[in-house]
């Protein structure tokens, strides 16, 4: 049974759909992001999790109970928000011991654990203080604190109270990209090392990338996909999904040969080359007829090289832009028209305007069936 559970949820404001038929699992001790653009619907969906928006349809599960019309209050979530939500008249203590002194006296409910005694509490906060890196810092002013050390603040109020889900709404959107690349290596093993199960907001690919077992990518209210990030980066089942994941090279094209033939061969609309793809009997039979498709390759999985074209998939070209980033390279080829990008680690046999032979791995070529 997974521990979390959205069976078709949907939520509108006005006229718009902000989650539209929304089903997602989430498995104990599983760190699972919801990633999308802004206004795709991911932070509603935080939100009905955590309770602090009810769906118009459908229903939450928490353990196999229906927790739908649970106030948030009653449902032992932690949560730590985009601004950190700390309160300024309060020291750090004070801030991680909130949630925990919010909740002594409350009344039980079936997610919620008890209550502890003021000696408790301190060995709590004192634990979740040293957790997050901040032994020492009780006594501290919240505006003392620089940004990342607010922001491990949070975290700590949100894991004192021992939480049953752990829920994240771009808690490190607010950090410089050094910070931001440190803190969440460390929030992943924080998370991982207390075996809890965390449900974590970005649109920042490359963070949940790094920090999640899981994806749900989103857009306009729906769910596009779900899968492990390789997965998700190397199989895309859409084109949304293709272009919000990453570089990606979409090339229209139509199908030169049947779902039964060994080789399977494309005619591309721009540059008229034909490209053989590797594809699988289950794949062709559900593309369109007489239609263009989508093929997708990713700019690392082409290759460049002087010479002539021989052979499948080696197509004429001409390097229309070099530009260097550090590791690598990235090439802009014009192929009779079919624009193309390769991702390198060195380009330096090549300048702008030379001609070279561009490959692309049939074993690389997705299909995507939306054009």
């Amino acid at each position: 049974m997974s521990l979390l559970s959205l069976k078709r949820i949907s939520k509108r404001f006005g006229a718009t759909a902000a989650v539209d038929d929304v089903s997602i699992t989430v498995e104990r001790g599983e760190f699972f992001g919801l990633l999308g653009a802004s206004g795709s619907g991911k932070t509603t969906t935080m939100r009905i999790i955590a309770g602090l928006e009810s769906p118009e349809a459908g229903s939450v599960e928490f353990e196999g109970r229906d927790i739908t019309n649970f106030p948030a209050e009653h449902r032992g979530f932690g949560m730590v928000f985009q601004n950190y939500a700390l309160f300024p008249h309060l020291n750090v203590f004070e801030n991680v011991a909130f949630g925990l002194r919010a909740r002594s006296g409350r009344v039980r409910s079936p997610t919620v654990r008890e209550g502890s005694s003021t000696e408790s509490l301190n060995k709590k906060v004192k634990h979740a203080l040293e957790l997050v890196q901040l032994p020492g810092f009780d006594a501290r002013r919240v505006d003392e604190l620089s940004g990342g050390q607010q922001q491990r603040v949070a975290i700590a109020r949100a894991i004192a109270i021992e939480p049953a889900l752990l829920l994240f709404d771009e808690p490190l959107s607010n950090l410089d990209v050094a910070l931001r690349d440190e803190t969440r290596g460390e929030l992943r093993a924080l998370v991982k090392r207390l075996n809890l199960t965390a449900v974590y907001v970005t649109h920042d690919q490359e963070e949940a990338f790094a920090l999640c077992d899981r994806i749900a990518v989103m857009s306009e209210g729906r769910v596009l996909q779900i899968g492990p990030p390789r997965e998700l980066y190397d199989q895309p089942t859409s084109v949304v999904v293709a272009k919000f994941l990453g570089r990606n090279n979409l090339i229209r094209a139509m199908r030169l040969t049947s779902s039964n033939d060994p080789l399977t061969r494309f005619k591309t609309l721009e540059g008229g080359h034909t490209l053989v793809v590797h594809a699988a009997h289950e794949q062709l039979i559900h593309l369109p007829v007489s239609k263009p498709i989508m093929l997708a390759i990713r700019p690392e999985a082409i290759t460049i090289s002087k010479g002539q074209p021989i052979g499948e998939n080696h197509l004429s070209a001409r390097i229309a832009q070099i530009e260097f980033s550090g590791a690598t390279t990235a090439v802009e080829l014009d192929a009779n028209g079919l624009k193309l990008e390769a991702l390198v680690l060195r380009a330096d046999d090549f300048e702008i305007g030379d001609e070279c032979v561009v490959t692309l791995a049939p074993d690389q070529i997705r299909l995507l069936p939306e054009v």
